[in-house]
């Protein structure tokens, strides 16, 4: 199949950009838009194949990623000086993708090791909805939302009651100094009942590739299915 250049993925009447921007604005100081380079934008919109039309290349070619919530949340973009990690670094081999590569594109991830994948035929239900590696349960969950929808929830909605069972106090505290290529390693970890309470358990700043690698690893080690 021939591949567009980046001026045909960038010709388009509709983009999706003035969309996402009323969604920024909505969410307000929650959302930190990291400023893109342009070259970058250029090589991560071609290698994605995706154009400006829909919001997935709107947010490659518009923003090297965003940051919510005090940065909890991470939606990868094409990178930038506070997350160097983009939608093409993840998903062009460099990242080992435990047999998700060319199935599934990772399009966000979060503070504790959460993982958000566009489904391409990695996972069961319907292609193009994002699933969601909750580093609680280890478990690959369908959110039966489309890359869109799944943009403007994690904008605009409410992130306080998604993800009340895996912070502590004083989370905020720990995640807004970190750049977007960090998390946080939370042991015992989340999903170890064990454990005991969220906030007595002991957490270290470590690359959020640490956490996608140990995540597999321990679901191995569970033996949990691969996708």
């Amino acid at each position: 199949m021939t591949r567009k250049s980046v001026a045909e993925l960038l010709d388009t009447d509709e983009p999706a950009w003035p969309m996402i921007q009323e969604w920024l604005a909505s969410a307000g100081d929650r959302v930190e838009v990291l400023p893109r380079d342009e070259r970058q934008a250029e090589q991560t919109l071609q290698q994605l194949q995706v154009t400006v039309r829909s919001p997935l290349g709107a947010i490659a070619y518009e923003t090297g990623g965003l940051l919510i919530d005090s940065g909890w949340l991470r939606v990868l973009g094409s990178g930038s000086e506070r997350m160097s990690g983009s939608l093409r670094s993840w998903n062009d081999g460099s990242v080992d993708t435990f047999g998700l590569s060319g199935k599934a594109l990772l399009v966000a991830h979060d503070a504790v090791g959460g993982f958000f994948a566009l489904n391409g035929g990695a996972f069961d239900g319907d292609p193009g909805n994002v699933h969601y590696l909750a580093p609680d349960t280890l478990e690959w969950d369908d959110l039966e939302l489309p890359y869109s929808d799944f943009l403007s929830w994690a904008l605009t909605g409410d992130l306080d009651s998604y993800y009340a069972d895996n912070r502590w106090p004083d989370w905020r505290e720990q995640v807004a100094p970190l750049s977007g290529d960090q998390g946080i390693l939370v042991y015992p970890p989340l999903w170890a009942a064990e454990g005991g309470e969220r906030a007595r358990r002991s957490k270290n700043v470590v690359p959020v590739t640490e956490l996608w690698g140990l995540s597999h690893d321990w679901r191995t080690q569970l033996g949990l299915t691969a996708e």
